[in-house]
C-alpha cells in the first residue's frame, strides 16, 4: 500500500488517495479466482476445472477484480488510517479511481473522523443542590403502606354502600331504549371514589344496598375517547351483588413486630426516616450531577458528524427492542399500538442522542486535557465482580472485553468526578 495523499477536505472529513501496487493486486485477483473456481462452469469443461485464463476470456478480464479489490480495501484503509492516527467514526466511502494489471489500483477514501471538541470552563460550574426535608407526613405514608398490606376485607350486608367501599356490580348501559356496545359488565369490582367509571357513576351507587336494582344516569364527557359516545346521556341499569370494605389495623408495636424486623413503632419510624433521608440525599446528588452535565453539554458547539447521532439512535433502538422482547412484544406490534413507525420513533430520540453524543465527547476531551492516569487497582476494581461471577481471574476477563473502551470509560468517570468536585453549589 502506498498512501499518495491525505487531504482534510472539510471539518471532520479527510480524503485519502491510496495506491495498491500491481503485484499485490495480482495476488488478490488470483486468490479471488481460487475462491470462485469451484463454482465456475463453462460448456465443455467440468465445473471447478476451468482455468483462470479461460474464465477471464469468457467473462472478461475484470471478472475477479471486484472481489479482489473488496478483499484489499479494508486492510489497506486500516493501514493508512493507523499511519495517520485518524479516529474514524463511520465506514469510509470508497471510490476506485483507476485499475489495471500494469499499474495496480488507486482508491479514494472519504473518511469521517472523530471531532476534536473544544471545551473549557468545566471547573467551578454552578448548580443547585437541594436535599428534600423528610417530614413526619412522609414517614406516615410509609407506615400506611404497612397498614394496607395487613388490612383485612370485611363483607357488609347490613347497610347501604358508602364511599371507599368495594362493590361488586352488574350493569348494562342504554342510550334511550337501545343497549350500547361495551356498556355492560357482570360481577365487576369497583372501589367507590376511585374514579374508575364515568364522573357521577360511583356517586349514584352510594346509598344503595345488596340486591337492589336501580338506574345510574350519567353523561359521557365531551372529550370521551369514543367519539360516538361523547356528550351523550346514558342510563345504566345497575345491581349491587356484594359490598365490602378494607379494615386497616391499628399501628402499634404488635403490628410492627408481625410485619417488620423491628420491635417497636419508634424503631421502625427511625429506620424509615434514615432510609428516606439517604434516598433524598442520593436524589439530590443525581439531580446535581444531571444539572452539571446539562451545563457541560451547552458548552459543546463544535461541529459533530451526523452519523454519530444516527449511530447513537441505532443503539437506543436496539436496546428498546431487547426490552420489548423481554415483555413478549416486538417493535412492529409496538408501532401498531402507538401509531408510530421507525422514522417517527427514531426522530423522537434525536434530541436525546445529540445530548448523549455531545456529553461523551466533552467528557473524553476533559479526560484528555487532564491527562488522567489509571492505577492497576482502579483498573481491576471494576473487573473483579465480573471475574468472580464467571469463576475466572481478572487477567482472563481482560482478554475477553474491549479494554480500550473500558479504560476510556474509567477516565470519563474521572472527568465526571472532577466536574462534581470542583462545582459550586448554588
Amino acid at each position: 500500500m502506498s498512501l499518495k495523499s491525505s487531504t482534510k477536505t472539510d471539518v471532520n472529513t479527510t480524503e485519502l488517495v491510496i495506491s495498491i501496487d500491481a503485484q499485490k493486486f495480482e495476488n488478490a485477483v488470483e486468490r479471488e479466482y481460487q475462491r470462485q473456481k469451484k463454482n465456475i462452469q463453462i460448456k465443455g469443461f467440468r465445473k471447478g476445472h476451468v482455468s483462470r485464463k479461460l474464465a477471464e476470456k469468457q467473462f472478461g478480464e475484470g471478472a475477479f477484480y471486484e472481489g479482489a479489490i473488496n478483499s484489499l480495501i479494508g486492510v489497506e484503509i486500516d493501514s493508512a488510517v493507523k499511519g495517520l492516527d485518524l479516529a474514524l467514526v463511520d465506514r469510509p466511502s470508497v471510490e476506485v479511481t483507476s485499475i489495471d494489471k500494469e499499474n495496480g489500483v488507486e482508491l479514494k477514501a472519504i473518511c469521517i473522523t472523530k471531532p476534536d471538541i473544544e471545551i473549557s470552563g468545566y471547573k467551578g460550574m454552578t448548580a443547585k443542590k437541594t436535599v428534600k426535608e423528610i417530614t413526619d407526613e412522609d414517614i406516615d405514608k410509609q407506615i400506611e403502606m404497612i397498614r394496607k398490606k395487613n388490612a383485612r376485607i370485611v363483607s357488609v350486608d347490613d347497610r347501604p354502600a358508602q364511599m371507599k367501599d368495594e362493590v361488586t356490580i352488574d350493569f348494562e348501559g342504554f342510550f334511550g331504549e337501545e343497549a350500547f356496545e361495551g356498556g355492560n359488565g357482570e360481577d365487576h369490582p369497583l372501589v367507590l371514589g376511585s374514579g374508575q367509571f364515568i364522573p357521577g357513576f360511583e356517586d349514584q351507587i352510594v346509598g344503595h344496598s345488596i340486591g337492589e336494582d336501580f338506574d345510574v344516569v350519567v353523561t359521557f364527557p365531551e372529550d370521551y375517547q369514543m367519539e360516538e359516545y361523547a356528550g351523550k346521556e346514558a342510563v345504566f341499569k345497575t345491581k349491587i351483588k356484594a359490598i365490602s370494605y378494607e379494615e386497616l389495623p391499628e399501628i402499634n408495636d404488635d403490628l410492627i413486630k408481625d410485619a417488620t424486623e423491628f420491635d417497636t413503632v419508634e424503631e421502625y419510624r427511625a429506620d424509615i426516616r434514615a432510609k428516606l433521608e439517604e434516598s433524598a440525599k442520593n436524589q439530590a446528588d443525581a439531580d446535581f450531577e444531571s444539572e452539571l452535565m446539562n451545563a457541560l453539554i451547552e458548552k459543546v458547539d463544535s461541529p459533530i458528524p451526523n452519523c454519530m447521532f444516527e449511530q447513537r439512535i441505532d443503539t437506543i433502538v436496539r436496546t428498546f427492542e431487547q426490552q420489548l422482547k423481554q415483555q413478549g412484544m416486538d417493535i412492529k406490534l409496538y408501532f401498531q399500538y402507538t401509531g408510530m413507525n421507525m422514522d417517527s420513533f427514531r426522530e423522537s430520540y434525536k434530541d436525546r442522542a445529540v445530548n448523549e453524543v455531545k456529553l461523551r465527547l466533552a467528557l473524553e476531551k476533559i479526560a484528555e486535557i487532564e491527562n488522567f492516569e489509571l492505577t492497576e487497582e482502579e483498573i481491576n476494581a471494576g473487573l473483579t465482580d465480573v471475574a468472580n461471577a464467571n469463576g475466572v481471574d481478572v487477567e482472563t476477563i481482560k482478554r475477553f472485553i474491549p479494554m480500550e473502551d473500558y479504560l476510556t470509560d474509567l477516565k470519563v468517570q474521572k472527568a465526571v468526578d472532577l466536574i462534581k468536585e470542583t462545582a459550586v453549589t448554588e
